[in-house]
């Protein structure tokens, strides 16, 4: 059973399932009856709905990043009340040292007038206690003043971060509504779309011409091992290359895992945890949303979303995969979508270790061949992101898991994606 036909066909199946509406008004909310009359949006209004919902979002989240830059930046010597405040820590130090040194004076002083012996002796000596003495009290009176000076700058400089906490606390707020307005917007018209007729020789698949397939940006799983037992946790990354001629303005990866026994017929994929690192946190990636978010990536570089996947100590012996795939959104409405990325590894038993060889990304062989072509190490294959070799066909375990019928299983996540992709479901 090839990949693509996989795919296909649990694509079909799920999308021909019935579907819940939810429109971005509240209007629209709700089980329409039969009676109602109601004017539904047309696909042009809701598309200008996700135009102004995205850019709702993409203002939100500028603002928020701003504030976050405006946070770092009183950390900077240059930062005004930072710097008024460094300008009164330095004055009230000297103020300290200086009273220090005046209060030593005066102690100096009446340890040489209780020395002294002579009348001229007691006189000197006096006056020069005198004159410390006054100079201390001048000292204090001047470190009490630069003192009061550092309060004020350092409570103005607290303020002022208070204040940018405030304002990111409220920005968050704004960016969550934001976002959430934009799922709602993104689902309604994809809702919609799904609804009207699909593209000839194409039962089921929805026309979606703003986002089509787009083999510029290369969605690759570098540091996944090709052998991994249960029990073990590994650590790889999910790397987008945009190798298209422009900077993309908003890169969302989506990553998903599953597993079949050695039988292809029990699912195994509940065993498997995966995990990505967002914001230097580790995340349980939900397989219903995107696994991360970058911006502003520009034309010949790439992102990596760092992935960590655990495998149960009670999982058997079996096959799994991992689908990688990146979406691209521009203030410009342009988008597009990656190729679809399946790496296939084992797993092994308990304490059987780990691969050192990285698994390597499955390329589908050709609608209508007749059977799975097995990777070699000829001139059929290409050299990936990471480094590695990417062949063409399958390898040894998917044509297994596929004649035992598992495929479906183990790529399922992949139909998934499509779907709901298809649905336009935001990040999270």
């Amino acid at each position: 059973m090839q990949i693509r036909q996989i795919l296909a066909t649990a694509a079909v199946a799920a999308v021909t399932a019935p579907v819940v509406l939810l429109s971005v008004s509240p209007a629209y909310a709700g089980t329409q009856s039969s009676v109602q009359t109601e004017k539904r949006p047309s696909i042009s209004e809701l598309r200008k709905a996700v135009k102004e919902a995205r850019q709702t979002y993409r203002a939100a989240v500028a603002t928020w990043k701003a504030l976050q830059q405006e946070m770092d930046d009183t950390e900077l010597a240059t930062y005004p009340p930072r710097a008024d405040r460094d300008k009164a820590k330095t004055a009230a130090d000297e103020a300290t040292a200086a009273k220090a040194a005046a209060d030593k004076a005066v102690t100096d002083a009446q340890a040489k007038l209780d020395a002294a012996t002579t009348d001229d002796e007691k006189a000197t000596a006096q006056k020069e206690l005198d004159t410390a003495t006054a100079a201390a009290e001048t000292a204090a009176t001047a470190k009490t003043d630069a003192d009061a000076k550092l309060d004020t700058a350092q409570t103005a400089l607290d303020d002022a971060r208070v204040a940018i906490l405030k304002k990111i606390h409220q920005a968050d707020e704004d960016v969550q509504t934001a976002l959430a307005a934009k799922k709602a917007a993104e689902k309604a018209l994809a809702d919609a779309k799904d609804e009207e007729p699909g593209e000839p020789g194409t039962p089921g698949e929805p026309t979606d011409p703003e986002c089509a397939t787009d083999s510029a940006l290369k969605a690759t799983l570098p540091g996944l091992p090709s052998k991994i037992a249960a029990g073990s946790t590994v650590d790889f990354q999910l790397r987008l290359t945009n190798n298209t001629k422009r900077t993309l303005d908003e890169v969302l990866p989506f990553v998903a895992v599953a597993a079949v026994d050695k039988t292809g017929v029990k699912d195994l994929s509940s065993k498997l945890h995966l995990k990505s690192k967002q914001g230097g946190t580790w995340k349980t990636v939900d397989q219903d949303s995107y696994a991360g978010d970058f911006t502003n990536v520009k034309a010949g570089a790439h992102v990596d979303l760092p992935l960590r996947l655990t495998i149960d100590r009670s999982t058997p012996a079996g096959y799994g995969a991992s689908i990688a795939v990146g979406e691209y959104f521009n203030r410009d409405e342009s988008c597009g979508a990656s190729d679809l990325a399946v790496y296939e590894f084992a797993i092994n038993p308990v304490g059987a270790g780990n691969s050192g060889t990285p698994a390597t990304p499955n390329k589908p062989e050709p609608q209508g061949s007749a059977s799975p072509v097995a990777s070699s190490g000829s001139d059929n294959g290409s050299t990936d992101t990471d480094g590695s070799l990417a062949h063409t066909g399958s390898s040894s375990a998917l044509p297994t898991i596929g004649l035992a019928g598992g495929a479906a299983v183990v790529l399922g996540a992949g139909a998934v994606y499509v779907v709901r992709r298809r649905k336009a479901d935001a990040n999270s």
